[in-house]
């Protein structure tokens, strides 16, 4: 088999990956969700410079798809919503990675 088509079967795992994570601004939440262990909305909102309905909308996306759980409170008579990934969440998004090395090692030969 040659180097090129090699390559090419390889990519083909590029169609496989998780398209709900790989959107880039769904993966931008994701990562800074994987390393807290959970996150209210107007810090998600600063780090990632959404808007607060882009955001939502993203969000909701992640917990319909069981990557996330969102809970919505009051702190006092102050609103607060808090985000946190699921376990499921967080083992596609290991998933996620692995992949996504993969190809790019496979890229880097």
């Amino acid at each position: 088999m040659g180097n090129n088509e090699q390559t090419g079967n390889n990519l083909s795992a590029l169609g496989r990956i998780s398209k709900i994570i790989h959107e880039p601004a769904r993966l931008m939440l994701l990562s800074q969700l994987y390393v807290v262990e959970e996150a209210d909305f107007l810090f998600l909102e600063q780090q990632t410079g959404m808007t607060r309905g882009n955001l939502s909308t993203h969000l909701s996306k992640l917990e319909n798809g069981g990557l996330v759980e969102i809970k919505k409170g009051y702190v006092g008579k102050i609103p607060r919503t808090v985000i946190r990934m699921t376990s499921e969440g967080r083992a596609a998004f290991k998933k996620y990675l692995r992949q996504m090395k993969a190809v790019i090692d496979m890229l880097s030969e």
